[in-house]
């Protein structure tokens, strides 16, 4: 139902603007009618999902355990494991098969995913590592290699227990793989699926990744952040049966809840962190890591696990161990030390973990409503020192702000590891990429890139980890919130923190411009997706609870969503039904234009006309008349008419009485006075004083030029220096979405009129929001002409006589460029904006190769605002 409601909105989109009512309206004179109910695009409630947009009374979500046993081959990078899936049938349904999800088999050449792939632009110039990540593509040996799929009958009313594996049935499609159970598993019913199977490690700094290790040529070492490593059992849900749409990059995950037990095989000099609690810290752990782990609650900052001085030492001993052995065999890998590390993690959507010698580990305690949670970061000496400065403050930042809006985290550690992804999140866990120069010195746009995207990471926890969405479909339902707490978060962190994203202003650029589609959109099939899943959704709850709801209203609502969808999974008809329950306010039309057109905000003023009252009294209105005509300027014919020879003064015989000093056009006859004091007579005292008064009677018309109703916040200015300011709210637009009028009464003169003067609305075009008009100039720039030799005067030796210049310029324009790449890097810094094409990585695109993302430090000058703030996580 949801999927078929978003292509009909998506197909009304693109063939013009989104239909504001099923049948047409060619009476009206505003056919599209912004304010028309959304119902019928939002699926019937029920008893699984209630009109409020709370769950039903028959809520229902199925539940996967997951026993999982893996082995890391640091020699060629491949894991080799066995998943052990426990599935619970919740649903009122039978089911015949079970739909997996294969997410490393996108890293097959055969793919959809890379199949689909439009090619780069190969024109002019092209960067080394753009061919080298196709290259690499081309030759990687990516995807699961299945080894077998088996079924271990479990509990249940009518299945027999037995511990002999049988062997079922599969099919392979892309990404996903059917699993065809021997007999049908009946509501209430559960059963485990074993599957053992092996995959090839990606390079995630040559080709685009969510997971895949980063390779230290200096000390032969590796940092693997390991993510959608095993075979994931896909969301089967009340709205759309088996989520299997296959995966192209864009579109993430939808995943069931479950508990975890996890053995991890690595190398025994290996460091390895993961999603949960460790279970065995003494067959893993030095003793004095554990004496340190346990110290940390005697600290309110963060506590050196184990030490940069201790990461450097086991990285080099590792390194001359290597020297001179030729590691090219599994088999070598084989026979060296291995240790097992085991995690278990309750109610948690999927597991992630990162593993390597190079791992420096701090910790600290966060107090969480009645708990106390372990924030964790892991990270290689090259991100010193500013890692050990501000990534577990930014973790602890993150669960104290974001709890206030949302709920306390549940879970008793949050993690942070510097590697190859610049930012991808998991439960518990969240893979971040900002580093320091090798000098360990670094830019603003880097120290802010780095708190910043562990705050969004980070906050990933809350949505989709717990608030658990489907992100395949609506990518706003986790990037969007999570973006608008990220800035929420981010103002609390400092004063004036340079935040790329929330504020409305940020995105008018966006607005403004072409190639959209609306937010409620498949994700893979978003354009811009950045500025689409991410920057528009956070700054349309920026402006609900700034502008239209007020933060009292706003944040009541917005947490009751959070309360009522913690561990359960909600669509955006429950948040939109819930955000108006809880706020007791209609908001269709705020949900119509944001999320479900491309429309832009663009309100002018069209004209502003003044009324006042009429007394009536002719006296008053003769010497008024008297007054405007003695103010009024002759004309030129006027004017040069002075002492024109006129027939009537030399022709006297031509005067009568209209020509007399009696004669008076506008004199007042007693009989005018008369019938005025008839009329005085018949008034009360009320209605004579009314005819006195000197209110000033304003009528401004707006239109809306841009289509996107939105409330009007206006300023007015008065004769006297006053000011006052206005909010209209938006159901003004209700009769007539494109113009309006609105009367304004007041004892004092206007002098000017202003809409959007504080910028909360994303009003695209200012110069028209004004009255009486404003001249808002536009600057250019002058530069001198300069001549260059030609090819004969170079060859004989001569110089350019702007030599010394244009070097300057050309190394100013170096610089230049150089910032750009990073800006542009900086600005969409989280993978999965890249949707992990594996194409030749672009500036201009997201990418989680860490090195192409990190800012370079820009020593000739301070940075401007304006590349400060777009040093920001996606």
């Amino acid at each position: 139902m949801i999927r078929f409601v978003r292509l009909v909105a998506l197909v009304c989109v693109l063939g013009g603007s989104v239909s504001a009512q099923p049948l047409s309206n060619p009476k009206h004179s505003d056919p599209r009618d912004p304010f028309f109910p959304i119902q019928h695009w939002l699926p019937t409630p029920g008893v699984y999902r209630t009109a409020s947009g709370a769950p039903g009374p028959f809520y229902w979500q199925q539940r996967a355990d997951y026993e999982i046993d893996v082995t890391l081959n640091d020699v060629d990078h491949s894991i080799k494991g066995e998943c052990r899936i426990t599935y619970h049938n919740v649903s009122p349904d039978t089911l015949t098969y079970i739909w997996v999800q294969l997410d490393q088999n996108r890293f097959r050449n055969d793919s959809a995913a890379i199949t689909t792939q439009t090619a780069p632009s190969l024109s002019g110039r092209t960067p080394f590592s753009s061919v080298q990540t196709m290259l690499a593509q081309e030759a990687f040996d990516g995807g699961y290699k299945i080894e077998s799929v088996s079924e271990i009958k479990a509990g249940g009313k009518s299945r027999s227990r037995t511990a002999e594996p049988t062997p079922l049935t599969y099919m392979v499609a892309d990404t996903m793989m059917r699993v065809d159970l021997q007999t049908p598993l009946a509501p209430g019913e559960s059963t485990t699926i074993a599957i053992a199977y092996h995959y090839n490690i990606i390079d995630a700094k040559m080709i685009r990744a969510r997971g895949g290790y980063e390779h230290f040529k200096e000390d032969d070492n590796a940092i693997y952040e390991i993510s959608q490593w095993f075979p994931r059992v896909a969301a089967y849900t009340d709205y759309t049966g088996w989520q299997h749409d296959q995966f192209l990059g864009a579109g993430e995950f939808t995943l069931e809840l479950g508990d975890y037990r996890v053995s991890i095989t690595v190398p025994d000099d290996m460091v390895v962190t993961g999603t949960g609690t460790l279970s065995n810290p003494e067959a893993v752990l030095k003793k004095e890591w554990i004496e340190r782990l346990d110290s940390i609650h005697e600290n309110n900052k963060p506590t050196f696990i184990v030490t940069p001085e201790e990461a450097k030492a086991n990285e080099t001993a590792k390194s001359g161990k290597s020297k001179g052995k030729k590691r090219t065999s599994s088999k070598s890998s084989a026979s060296d030390a291995t240790k097992t590390w085991v995690f278990t993690a309750d109610n948690v959507r999927d597991f992630a973990w990162a593993a390597s010698r190079k791992f420096i580990w701090d910790a600290m305690p966060v107090k969480v409503g009645d708990r106390t949670v372990t924030a964790m970061s892991f990270y290689p000496n090259e991100a010193e020192p500013l890692w050990s400065q501000y990534s577990t403050e930014s973790i602890a930042h993150t669960l104290e702000v974001y709890g206030r809006y949302t709920f306390d985290y549940p879970y008793d550690v949050a993690i942070s590891v510097n590697g190859p992804v610049y930012g991808m999140e998991y439960p518990m866990i969240c893979f971040n990429g900002p580093r320091p120069e090798d000098d360990g010195t670094y830019s603003k746009a880097t120290k802010y890139g780095l708190i910043s995207v562990i705050i969004h990471e980070v906050g990933h926890n809350f949505f989709p980890m717990i608030v658990n969405s489907d992100e395949r479909q609506w990518t706003w339902m986790d990037e969007g919130l999570n973006t608008f707490l990220q800035y929420l978060a981010e103002q609390e962190w400092e004063e004036d923190y340079p935040s790329s994203r929330g504020p409305a202003e940020k995105i008018v650029p966006y607005m403004r411009g072409g190639n959209q589609r609306p937010i409620m959109t498949g994700s893979d099939e978003i354009l811009q997706f950045g500025n689409n899943g991410y920057a528009k959704p956070a700054a349309a709850l920026n402006i609900l609870r700034e502008t239209v709801l007020g933060r009292e209203r706003f944040d009541f609502a917005f947490r009751e969503y959070c309360r009522r969808w913690k561990f359960k999974r909600p669509t955006p008809a429950d948040f939109f039904r819930t955000m108006e329950d809880a706020s007791g306010t209609n908001l269709d039309w705020f949900w119509r234009g944001w999320f479900y057109s491309t429309e832009h905000v663009d309100i002018a003023i069209d004209s502003v006309e003044l009324f006042v009252i009429d007394s009536g009294d002719p006296d008053e209105a003769h010497e008024r008349k008297r007054r405007e005509d003695d103010m009024r300027e002759e004309t030129p014919t006027d004017e040069r008419n002075h002492g024109l020879r006129r027939r009537i003064e030399w022709q006297p015989g031509l005067k009568d009485f209209y020509n007399s000093p009696e004669y008076d056009e506008d004199k007042v006859e007693e009989s005018d006075r008369k019938t005025y004091q008839k009329f005085l007579d018949r008034l009360d005292e009320e209605q004579r004083a009314l005819l006195q008064r000197t209110t000033q009677f304003y009528v401004i018309k707006f239109l809306n030029k841009g289509g996107l109703v939105m409330p009007i916040p206006l300023r007015v200015y008065y004769a006297d220096n006053t000011q006052e300011q206005m909010m209209l709210p938006a159901e003004i637009w209700r009769k007539n979405s494109k113009e309006i009028k609105k009367l304004l009464l007041t004892e004092k003169e206007i002098v000017r009129l202003e809409i959007d003067p504080k910028r909360e609305i994303a009003d695209t075009n200012t110069a028209n929001n004004h009255w009486p008009p404003k001249l808002e100039p536009t600057r250019f720039q002058l530069f001198k002409d300069e001549k260059k030799k030609n090819e004969m005067q170079k060859a004989r030796g001569d110089e350019d006589e702007s030599d010394d210049d244009s070097d300057e310029e050309d190394s100013d324009k170096d610089s230049s460029d150089k910032k750009s790449t990073e800006k542009e890097t900086a600005k969409n810094p989280n993978g999965k904006e890249a949707a992990e094409r594996g194409t030749a990585p672009k500036p201009s695109d997201i990418g989680e190769d860490a090195e192409s993302a990190k800012p370079k430090p820009n020593r000739k000058r301070k940075p401007t605002a304006k590349e400060t703030n777009e040093g920001k996580a996606e």
